[in-house]
């Protein structure tokens, strides 16, 4: 990867469900250090972008590059080995198993566990919550903390770029403060992050850049600040304030 190069750049991607297109020619990139969010409607696209990174389902036009490599087409698995991590939609925790169990499946895709341990004291940092509950079962923790340990499962894989679907849906504002606090914090210790998110106003308040996905087509781009003071946002997104 060159100084300056997109850690990701999407470059006129479309991607379909058999004949049903879903996104329309998207284009748009991350790049190292950013906080990079993608906000939309339910049913815009925005899940389909985060799965067609992991080529479930690919594109069928245009071209998916992560730190200087065409990933178009690799399947899932090389693709996580690569240093993309995923946060997933409804948090997707084992709940049979405990906190720490949980936290330690985040390395099945590491070929290198070495950093597990330094990993693994970070997250309880962050979230002391976990560690209060390392040896909890992890379907009797309440939703937040539920997103936290999704949050640090996906962080022990040490990504590159820390991908997020929707980290704030169910939760009470509150908890989603805290939760975007706390993603503030891990960018500033160095890991690139993209949300893709329908809560707007938190989401731009983190960006450093946004896009906005209207009927599977990128249709606004700028600072989170500016989206933030955009009158079409402010109607559509913002509930008119």
């Amino acid at each position: 990867m060159k100084k300056d190069e997109a850690i990701l750049d999407l470059k006129n991607i479309s991607v379909a469900y058999g004949q049903t297109k879903v996104l329309h020619g998207v284009s748009l990139h991350v790049m190292p250090g950013e906080i990079v969010t993608l906000i939309g409607s339910n049913g815009a696209g925005k899940t389909t972008l985060l799965k067609s990174l992991f080529a479930t389902p690919s594109p069928y036009s245009g071209e998916i590059f992560f730190g200087g490599e065409d990933i178009t087409v690799l399947p899932t698995h090389m693709v996580s080995r690569r240093g993309l991590s995923l946060v997933p939609e409804g948090r997707r925790i084992f709940p049979a198993m405990s906190v720490s169990e949980n936290l330690a499946m985040g390395l099945v895709a590491c070929t290198d566990k070495s950093h597990a341990g330094p990993t693994l004291k970070t997250i309880y940092e962050l979230f002391p919550r976990l560690y209060e509950r390392r040896d909890q079962r992890a379907g009797t923790l309440s939703g937040g903390e539920q997103q936290m340990l999704a949050i640090g499962r996906s962080m022990m894989a040490k990504p590159k770029l820390l991908l997020l679907d929707e980290p704030s849906l169910g939760l009470a504002p509150l908890i989603v403060k805290t939760i975007f606090t706390t993603l503030k914090q891990i960018a500033a210790d160095g890991t690139t992050i993209f949300i893709v998110e329908q809560n707007a106003n938190q989401a731009l308040k983190l960006a450093d850049r946004a896009y906005v996905l209207s009927n599977g087509a990128i249709s606004l781009t700028g600072s989170g600040t500016e989206l933030l003071s955009n009158e079409d946002v402010k109607k559509a997104y913002l509930g008119g304030h």
